[in-house]
């Protein structure tokens, strides 16, 4: 792929990416963590089961195994932490601390994968992780509330991030993208789908007056941060490298500091030195 073209469609896929957080708050302002996550992987399993039954005898499916760490890596688990973290961290905390998935992208890639890792990149994804880890360090300041432990449900997620993208470019680069996320989410999401109706959600939705516009919030996280911006994901991991590919995780934090500064949250200089560092590591991270 020409690097320009590249970079658009990362930037493109920052912009979805980045107003995920925004959206997981409005939803988490009726829907507990549980529901909100149910929700999102529930939507984007009715969504991609038209395609999933049209290409049925088109997928390999000797590959499942794979296809369902695909699909609990690259959605089902990083949809239920993120809602958990955001219930004590702001938006734009949880957008910048995304920033860690190049750091596990690299680490997982050369410690099971045998990627390559210069020296350069390798210091670019440090800066990276040094500006996070100064993020979540700041506590309340940041947005945290002082409880670093629900910083370290995004730093799971992002984990999660990179064993998804890994296995995506190394195990299964020869499959159509998707028909991966297709299969994978549809794996993890009816079963969410069928938990959800095992909650309140039925009786919130009755009683509670703002219930409607907080599942449009989440429908519309579903379908673009979740299907399509996974769709564009994969395409990009398979036509560069996972680890530029995951460099959107960079770009992410600005747009989700941009939305909680929109939102009324309070941006601090906090977020201004640990996106600084983060900027270090995206420059560092493409020389």
């Amino acid at each position: 792929m020409p690097p320009l073209k590249a970079w658009g469609i990362l930037i493109f896929l920052s912009i979805i990416w980045g107003t995920s957080y925004i959206l997981i708050k409005k939803g988490l302002e009726v829907f507990p963590f549980e529901q909100v996550a149910s929700i999102r992987l529930g939507v984007s399993a009715l969504l991609l089961l038209p395609y999933l039954a049209w290409q049925f005898r088109k997928i390999n499916w000797s590959r499942w195994p794979l296809l369902i760490v695909v699909g609990l890596t690259g959605t089902g688990l990083p949809s239920f932490l993120f809602p958990i973290a955001q219930t004590q961290i702001s938006s734009s905390s949880a957008g910048i601390l995304n920033s860690l998935t190049p750091v596990f992208t690299l680490l997982i890639g050369a410690l099971f994968f045998r990627s390559k890792v210069s020296l350069l990149k390798f210091l670019g994804v440090v800066f990276g992780l040094l500006g996070a880890v100064f993020l979540i360090a700041s506590g309340k300041q940041s947005g945290t509330e002082g409880n670093i432990w629900y910083g370290a449900f995004v730093v799971l997620a992002t984990v999660c991030y990179g064993t998804s993208s890994n296995i995506v470019a190394f195990r299964l680069r020869d499959m159509n993208p998707i028909s991966i996320s297709a299969t994978s989410f549809v794996m993890v999401g009816l079963p969410a789908l069928g938990y959800l109706f095992q909650t309140d959600f039925v009786s919130r939705m009755q009683t509670q007056p703002e219930a409607w516009t907080a599942l449009g919030y989440i429908s519309l996280l579903a379908f673009m941060s979740t299907v399509m911006a996974s769709i564009i994901f994969f395409q990009l991991v398979h036509r560069t490298n996972p680890v530029f590919a995951s460099t959107v995780s960079y770009i992410v934090p600005a747009i989700a500091v941009m939305w909680g500064l929109f939102d009324g949250e309070v941006v601090g200089i906090f977020h201004l030195l640990a996106m600084a560092l983060i900027l270090i590591g995206v420059y560092l991270s493409r020389r």
